[in-house]
């Protein structure tokens, strides 16, 4: 009786040491079995459902070749030329004028201006992003002195919903607007409106609609400029017909 105790004990632990050595001594090489089995899984599954990508990545080399073809074809370049003569104010000298119930820029700090490379071509051009020339002749830093100039206190929050005011270029990129300071003003309120209420949002549906006039050809692209820049409300009723008929607000 004795004896077949002894043997069972032998047998038990001789098992024990194959189980540590077989396992326990070489974990790294289980993991590797493992995650080869977990990829060849998912690999399997995304053979099986080929509208979802293994390695779904953004090219963004793409995006700037398309953006330097578009810069060598056309001579896009980075230039500010104003509707009048323009040199920096001095801060607090400026103000915003209101006219039936909406803001305008002060004509002598911001008269606004265009970009003469960005031409109808380039906005019918299916590689155009407004991102090709914005910020290239200021930073966003540097716009920030508009506030200065305007002496309006910069929002310390001013984002998604809590925006309420806006670094606006009078003449808007996607009408060939210019990026200098002559053509940026800061464009606030009202607060107690819903953010697609507030006079910037307004203003982008006026910007959307000329631009689509502009590559429709309904509109000369210095008409639109021009119009904008001397009074963008007065395009704001045909605006908000296009926006609520396209559905492109």
């Amino acid at each position: 009786m004795r004896l077949n105790t002894v043997l069972r004990l032998i047998v038990l632990a001789l098992i024990i040491t194959a189980v540590y050595f077989a396992f326990l001594r070489n974990p790294g090489r289980h993991a590797k079995i493992n995650h080869q089995e977990t990829r060849n899984s998912a690999e399997s599954r995304a053979r099986e459902n080929l509208d979802i990508p293994l390695h779904p990545v953004h090219d963004r080399s793409r995006t700037r070749r398309s953006t330097q073809s578009l810069e060598a074809d056309s001579g896009l370049s980075c230039s500010s030329e104003y509707f009048a003569q323009w040199a920096e104010p001095v801060a607090g000298t400026c103000e915003v004028r209101m006219k039936d119930g909406y803001p305008f820029p002060d004509p002598h700090c911001t008269p606004g201006g265009i970009n003469p490379s960005v031409t109808v071509e380039v906005l019918r051009d299916r590689r155009w992003r407004t991102r090709t020339v914005r910020n290239c002749d200021n930073s966003e830093a540097q716009k920030h002195v508009a506030y200065r100039w305007y002496e309006i206190q910069k929002p310390r929050i001013n984002s998604n919903q809590n925006q309420v005011c806006e670094l606006d270029h009078l003449v808007p990129l996607e009408l060939g607007g210019a990026d200098g300071l002559g053509n940026i003003w800061p464009q606030c309120g009202p607060d107690a409106v819903a953010l697609k209420e507030r006079y910037f949002k307004q203003k982008d549906r006026v910007e959307n609609y000329l631009a689509e006039e502009v590559k429709s050809g309904h509109m000369e692209l210095s008409t639109a400029q021009r119009g904008i820049a001397s009074g963008w409300t007065q395009y704001l009723p045909a605006a908000n017909r296009w926006c609520q008929d396209s559905g492109r607000c």
